[in-house]
């Protein structure tokens, strides 16, 4: 029921390792990135707890969750053809307006197909399964990262496609490799709509003791809803501000920040070869750290249970920490394959724990608008991030975007801290 998350995390991987690419080589400045990167918190935001609440009250011969996976697939797929065609496109509007506009289409997109699978493994597994239900999926989300994130690297390197192009035009290394994601997206999707198999209303009923339906209705709930929110929800969403804070800035600036502070590129240089080997080395670094969670996810259940869902967190977080700080101190390309270790261990938990940990303190029957509300922890620290980044590495780090690495560092390590002051009324979470 969760390789549909394959292919979303395959096309969020390119979208992850190459987006920031693709709109220096349109024009954008290093700092006005983050602000271009908003379109991601800022449509998940929107569309996470309106797609959450709507999905808990469809049930149709579609099924409940089913026909949103459809939907965001196919638009997801759409965005990831065009955006590196955005110049092609181009007419009135300047290249960078279109990037950034299917940047937004296809984060809308994949936020529309994401948020009901994790309602998903809520509405078909016990709460004794959850822990292992998540982590499957991560298993599944690394997986597809690894291969998204790899592909233009092993594109270029093994398959003889150009990684270079002529200025404010995309390499067909990085083309190619978005046709290849939409095409994965949409068949790992089928697979889950084709076959899993949704509860009844009246069967959810039978194994939950709270009543499904809702007797209200309209998007007013939502407000609600977001007010009645459980305290351990509340407790999370410190965590969840200090770690997405974090993975915000490293998707960000790790290109820049590794092209200037390991490779030398003078700033604003985006057409070299030197530049193109960063790029395409930091995605290459950004499909080991996946495959380090989707390894780490298989073992991350166990550990929970040795000690529990709190622990496993925090030192998960505390590793990634360690990680971005490494960077800082890193010279040779080659050893940053160490610092990903520590951030595949906080991004393998990121993705499964504190699902885990909120499954237990929700209703069943608000499984999803919870689980979209939830996502309000993960947009917000993007969105500042996304206003105050580019700037603080304009102004005050004159444009060494590592620092920005290190500031997320210390973040990682305060969520770490955080994790432990969560409350439940579960013995152990």
């Amino acid at each position: 029921m969760s390789m549909g998350f394959f292919g979303i995390q395959f096309g969020f991987a390119l979208q992850n390792g190459n987006a920031s690419r693709i709109l220096q080589t349109f024009g954008a400045d290093v700092e006005h990135l983050s602000l271009f990167w908003l379109a991601a918190p800022l449509t998940g935001m929107i569309v996470q707890p309106i797609i959450g609440h709507y999905s808990d009250r469809t049930w149709n011969r579609f099924g409940r969750r089913r026909p949103y996976f459809m939907i965001g697939a196919l638009l997801t797929a759409i965005a990831l053809i065009l955006m590196p065609n955005s110049a092609v496109l181009a007419g009135l509007l300047p290249p960078i307006i279109i990037g950034a506009g299917m940047l937004m289409i296809m984060d809308a997109s994949i936020n529309v197909a994401m948020e009901p699978f994790r309602a998903l493994v809520g509405d078909k597994l016990p709460e004794s399964q959850r822990s292992y239900g998540f982590s499957t999926q991560t298993f599944l989300i690394g997986s597809g990262a690894i291969v998204g994130s790899w592909l233009p690297y092993i594109l270029s390197e093994y398959v003889g496609v150009s990684k270079v192009a002529v200025e404010g035009q995309i390499p067909n290394n990085v083309i190619y490799s978005f046709y290849v994601g939409a095409a994965v997206l949409i068949a790992t999707i089928l697979w889950t709509v084709i076959t899993t198999r949704e509860y009844s209303p009246e069967e959810m009923e039978s194994h939950h003791a709270t009543p499904i339906q809702e007797e209200q209705h309209g998007l007013i709930t939502i407000f609600k809803d977001f007010k009645n929110m459980p305290l351990t929800m509340k407790q999370l969403g410190v965590v969840q501000f200090f770690s997405w804070f974090a993975l915000f800035s490293m998707w960000v600036f790790t290109t820049p920040a590794v092209a200037q502070h390991i490779y030398k590129v003078t700033p604003g240089d985006t057409t070299s070869a030197q530049f193109a080997d960063a790029a395409n080395w930091v995605a290459f670094l950004f499909g080991i750290y996946n495959g380090i969670s989707a390894v780490y996810a298989l073992i991350l259940p166990w550990i929970a249970d040795k000690t529990s869902r709190k622990i496993a967190h925090a030192f998960s977080l505390v590793c990634g920490g360690a990680g971005l700080l490494s960077i800082y101190f890193i010279t040779n390309p080659d050893h940053l394959i160490f610092s990903m270790i520590g951030i595949g261990l906080a991004w393998g938990s990121i993705l499964s724990m504190p699902y885990a940990i909120l499954s237990s303190s929700i209703p069943a029957r608000k499984m999803g608008v919870y689980m979209g509300i939830f996502n309000f922890f993960i947009t917000m620290p993007q969105i500042v991030n996304g206003f105050f980044g580019g700037m603080i590495v304009k102004r005050f780090y004159n444009g060494e975007a590592i620092y920005a690495i290190v500031l997320a560092g210390i973040f990682m390590i305060l969520g770490a801290i955080s994790v432990l002051y969560i409350q439940n009324n579960k013995e152990k979470i």
